[in-house]
C-alpha cells in the first residue's frame, strides 16, 4: 500500500509560525512520525510541501494510478482553491483532509471547506496526531475496501 502526504502553504513554517495554533512541531518532525507509523504497517509513503497552488495541483494530478490514498493538508487552499477541488475530483483518489488547529473553531473564513465532502473524513484540532490519526483512519478504510 502506498499513501501521499501532501502539505500545502505555509507548513514549512511549522514550528515557528504562530505557535499558539499550530504548535512547535516542525513539519520534518510530522513526516518522521507519519513515516514511522508508515513502517510499523509495511505502508509506503510519499511525502510533498509546497507554497504554490499550481504545484499543488499538479502534485494531486500526479498521484492517479500511483498511490492508494492520500492524507491532503490543504491549509489555506481548503478555505480558497475551487482549482485543488476539481482536481480531486477529476483524481478521484480516497483522501483525508486533515489539520492541525480545529477549522471549525477558527474566524470565519476558515470554518468552511472546500474538500471536505469530497474527502473519506477529515481530521481537524489535534497537532501533530491529526496527521496520525488521519493515517490509521485511511488506511482502515483501504483496507476495507480491500486496498
Amino acid at each position: 500500500m502506498k499513501i501521499a502526504v501532501i502539505n500545502g502553504p505555509n507548513l514549512n513554517l511549522l514550528g515557528t509560525r504562530e505557535p499558539h495554533i499550530y504548535g512547535r512541531t516542525a513539519l520534518a518532525e510530522i513526516e518522521r512520525l507519519v513515516r514511522a507509523r508508515a513502517a510499523e504497517r509495511d505502508v509506503q509513503v510519499a511525502w510533498s510541501q509546497t507554497n504554490h497552488e499550481g504545484e499543488f495541483v499538479e502534485l494531486i494530478q500526479g498521484l492517479a494510478g500511483t498511490v492508494d490514498g492520500a492524507l491532503i493538508n490543504a491549509a489555506a487552499f481548503t478555505h480558497t482553491s475551487l482549482a485543488v477541488r476539481d482536481t480531486l475530483l477529476a483524481v478521484r483518489i480516497p483522501f483525508v483532509e486533515v489539520h492541525l488547529s480545529n477549522i471549525f473553531a477558527r474566524e470565519q473564513d476558515r470554518r468552511h471547506s472546500l474538500l471536505a465532502d469530497l474527502a473519506v473524513g477529515v481530521v481537524a484540532g489535534f497537532g501533530p496526531r491529526s496527521y496520525l490519526l488521519g493515517f490509521d483512519a485511511l488506511v482502515a478504510h483501504l483496507v476495507d475496501r480491500g486496498g
